[in-house]
């Protein structure tokens, strides 16, 4: 593969092997979760290809998605697990795996023109702004590429694009994770709301989850929703700002990765006692939901995305449509978790046991 890869996550696939995730059976069936931890529930290493048998020995394929950051790299691990089970049983894939340093529907569009001269088998993208690059998407389709979905954000609905294999609940996340904040602030007081990228679908989704569960409770109020283009530096000013204009805010909705981080560190330095609440595995905002500032996160399970996506992309190349080989959307799931679970999260994740 190409594309770059954050030294974190380096340490997170040395503990995926560690746990087993080239052995020959699930740590546990998805539809039975009887005894089985949350944090184990929330990201399952344990992962075997299908009997699905390919029609090629080689393939290639090319994906984009919003932005070079560690959520994604959580997501290529997961891929090139899938890569290596495929190597084991004589099936050769290669792929690009490429992103920008900041999130663009322009790059985007640029990046998935230059990838239909590239030969590829299939084209993958996790979509930057569902109102722009949809369209782009169909007359890929109409000019005879192959080309999916994948990640946290799927095209728009009616888009041509073959399947999409990601999250299909982002709007139920988002309302999921403010439900719990209401009912921990007594469903009263002032919300703040940081959304993530302009047009993103699953940091879009899940404000309007937050919003729409906000607006239920006569006693609560959104004062701001700003957007941090995914950038903790951003986050963190846009949160000082909240707080500042609002020192009575009770608590934060944090829609993507990045933003639970750049909060947390602006209510710690202003010894704010908002409640925060937001999404997915970050290391240093797990230490803070250890330390609890962050009251809960939802975790997505970005190694099986990756997984499940490059089982897809085989099938959708041997010229499969949705069926029985695969639905259009598969769903991956979240886990909301709280204090309790954040030690054990950064062991499985990070190997980080630190006290």
């Amino acid at each position: 593969m190409s594309g770059k890869m954050n030294s974190i996550f380096r340490k997170f696939l040395i503990v995926a092997f560690s746990l087993g995730i080239a052995g020959t059976g699930s740590a546990y069936a998805k539809d039975d979760v009887t005894n089985v931890s949350t944090t184990d529930r929330a990201v399952d290493f344990a992962h075997n290809l299908d009997d699905y048998v390919p029609a090629k020995k080689n393939y290639n394929f090319y994906f984009t998605y919003k932005i070079v950051h560690p959520w994604w790299d959580a997501v290529a691990l997961g891929m090139e697990d899938a890569q290596r089970k495929y190597l084991e049983k004589g099936i050769v894939i290669t792929y690009e795996y490429m992103a920008p340093e900041a999130a663009s529907y322009e790059d985007q569009t640029k990046r998935l023109m230059q990838a239909q001269d590239g030969n590829y088998d299939v084209i993958g993208v996790d979509v930057a702004d569902e109102e722009k690059i949809s369209p782009v998407l169909d007359k890929m389709i109409d000019s005879g590429e192959k080309v999916m979905t994948f990640s946290s954000s799927d095209a728009a609905s009616g888009c041509k694009r073959i399947a999409y294999v990601g999250n299909t609940h982002n709007y139920q996340d988002g309302a999921d994770l403010t439900e719990a904040l209401c009912e921990k602030l007594g469903y009263k007081g002032k919300i703040g709301i940081l959304v993530g990228s302009y047009g993103a679908p699953c940091h879009e989704d899940r404000a309007k989850g937050a919003k729409d569960t906000i607006a239920k409770y006569k006693n609560m109020e959104i004062v701001a929703v700003e957007y941090d283009m995914d950038s903790i530096d951003k986050a963190y000013e846009l949160s000082v700002d909240m707080l500042k204009d609002n020192p009575d805010i009770a608590g934060f909705v944090c829609c993507n990765m990045s933003n639970p981080v750049g909060t947390a560190r602006a209510v710690t330095e202003l010894g704010s006692e908002a409640v925060i609440v937001g999404m997915d595995h970050d290391q240093e905002a797990l230490h803070y939901l250890k330390d609890g500032v962050i009251y809960c996160l939802g975790v997505q399970d970005c190694y099986s995305i990756g997984f499940d996506t490059l089982q897809v992309a085989v099938k959708i190349a041997d010229g499969n449509l949705p069926g029985e080989l695969f639905p259009d959307k598969t769903d991956e799931s979240t886990t909301i978790i709280y204090q309790e679970d954040a030690e054990a999260m950064l062991e499985n994740l990070y190997g980080d046991v630190s006290q």
